[in-house]
C-alpha cells in the first residue's frame, strides 16, 4: 500500500499565532517541531495499518527561505520520504507511479471561517473565496481535488473541528477525521495536549487505511468553472489576459474548462 501524506502546518495543536508558522519569526523552530511530530504520527499509523511506501509533502509556505521546507529533517520517521521546496499543489509524481490513498494533515480552515483557526485560501489576505462549481473549497479541496484528478482518495483529515467538518461536508461522512483543537476564533483555541493529539492522528491513520474506503476521489463536475473572490484589485488585475479566464467584477475571477485540471492550470500557475 503507496500513502502520500499531504501536509500543512496551521492545523497542529499547539498552533494559534502567524509566529508558529513563519519563517524567521521567534515561534517558528516551535511550532516546526510541532508539525513534524504529527507527520510522524500519520507516518506511525500508516506503517502499521499496513503501508509499504509513505510520501510526505510539506505544502506549508512560510515564507522567505523556509516556503515549503518547515519539516526538521532529523526528527523525521525513518520510513517517511519527504517533499520540500515543490510548487505548491503541484506534487504529482507518486500520483504518476502509483498511489492508494491520501492523508491530509494538519490542515486549517477555508477563508472566513469564524471558528476556523488561522483560517485562509492559499492567501491570509487576497483570495476571500473559491468555488469548483457550486463548491465552496478551501486548501483541503483544492488538494483533494489534484488527489481526485489522479483517482486517488483522501481517507483522512486531521485539524481543528472546523476543518474536519468542512472535509465531511465535501466528501461526506466516510472522510476519517482527527480533530486536534477546536477553534474559539481564528487567534485561540482549545487544545488536546500534543501527546495525546499525535496518538489521535496515529490511531485515526490506522483506522483510515486499515477500513474499507468509503470516499470516493473528489473529481469536480464537467466542464468545470472555478470562481474566485478576490480582495483587492491590484489581486484580480494578475489574472487580466489569461486564456479561459474572465474578470466578472472587479474582485472576482472565473475560469472555465472541459475539466478541474485545465481550469485549475489557467489560474494557478507553476
Amino acid at each position: 500500500m503507496r500513502v502520500l501524506i499531504m501536509a500543512d502546518m496551521e492545523g497542529v495543536s499547539g498552533i494559534t499565532k502567524w509566529d508558529q508558522v513563519d519563517y524567521g519569526k521567534p515561534l517558528y523552530d516551535e511550532g516546526r517541531r510541532l508539525y513534524t511530530e504529527e507527520i510522524n504520527a500519520a507516518v506511525r499509523g500508516a506503517l502499521a495499518a499496513g503501508a509499504t511506501q509513505i510520501v510526505a509533502v510539506d505544502c506549508h509556505g512560510a515564507g522567505g527561505d523556509g516556503t515549503f521546507n518547515s519539516f526538521v529533517p532529523e526528527l523525521l520517521h525513518p520510513e517517511v520520504q519527504w517533499v520540500a521546496g515543490h510548487p505548491w499543489g503541484r506534487y504529482v509524481e507518486m500520483f504518476e507511479t502509483g498511489c492508494d490513498a491520501a492523508l491530509m494533515v494538519a490542515m486549517h480552515a477555508r477563508a472566513g471561517t469564524p471558528d476556523g483557526v488561522l483560517c485562509h485560501t492559499i492567501s491570509t489576505t487576497t483570495w476571500r473565496r473559491v468555488m469548483f462549481n457550486d463548491d465552496e473549497v478551501g486548501e483541503f479541496g483544492i488538494n483533494t481535488a489534484l488527489c481526485g484528478h489522479y483517482g486517488v482518495p483522501v481517507v483522512l483529515i486531521t485539524g481543528d473541528t472546523a476543518t474536519c467538518r468542512e472535509g465531511r461536508e465535501l466528501l461526506g461522512d466516510g472522510l476519517h477525521t482527527v480533530a486536534v483543537k477546536h477553534g474559539l476564533s481564528r487567534y485561540s483555541a482549545r487544545q488536546i495536549a500534543p501527546a495525546k493529539a499525535r496518538q489521535m492522528i496515529e490511531d485515526g491513520a490506522v483506522q483510515a487505511l486499515s477500513s474499507p474506503i468509503k470516499t470516493k476521489p473528489y473529481v469536480p463536475a464537467t466542464p468545470t468553472t472555478i470562481t474566485i473572490d478576490l480582495s483587492t484589485v491590484d489581486t484580480a488585475n494578475r489574472f487580466m489576459g489569461r486564456p479561459g479566464v474572465e474578470l466578472t467584477g472587479p474582485l472576482q475571477a472565473v475560469s472555465r474548462a472541459d475539466d478541474w485540471m485545465t481550469a485549475w492550470d489557467q489560474v494557478w500557475h507553476y
